[in-house]
């Protein structure tokens, strides 16, 4: 399948903002999807994975209690819901897809890629 993330920007610490990533293509539902995040200069890192089987959801603990990855597998989109953003958190954050049910933390198990979206917070 084909991603496109949307929804970065500039935004103070301490507010909110919520990333979308839709499918063309093809289908979600029998995937598991994920977003990653990249600061520059460092490796991509995971954030947040949810499967399609049983609502299961994982974080990294940088983001665990403030960040809320969604999916809506009727309408093909995945989305990460970032409150108390904090200026550690800016980076590009791509969304990424695999079938099948396991939430990998790892890039290289993921098989579809959207072309990121730069989430800046400003101090």
């Amino acid at each position: 399948v084909q991603l496109q993330a949307s929804g970065g920007g500039l935004v103070q610490a301490g507010t909110s903002l919520t990333l979308s990533c839709v499918t063309s293509g093809g289908s979600l539902s029998r995937s598991t999807t994920a977003w990653f995040r990249q600061r520059p200069g460092e490796e991509r890192r995971f954030v947040a994975a949810a499967t399609w089987r049983h609502g299961g959801n994982q974080y990294a603990d940088s983001v665990k209690g403030r960040f809320s990855i969604s999916r809506d597998n009727n309408e093909n989109a995945v989305y990460l819901r970032m409150n108390s953003l904090r200026p550690e958190d800016t980076a590009v954050y791509y969304c990424a897809a695999r079938l099948g049910t396991t939430m990998y933390t790892r890039t290289d198990m993921y098989t579809s890629w959207g072309q990121g979206t730069q989430v800046t917070v400003s101090s």
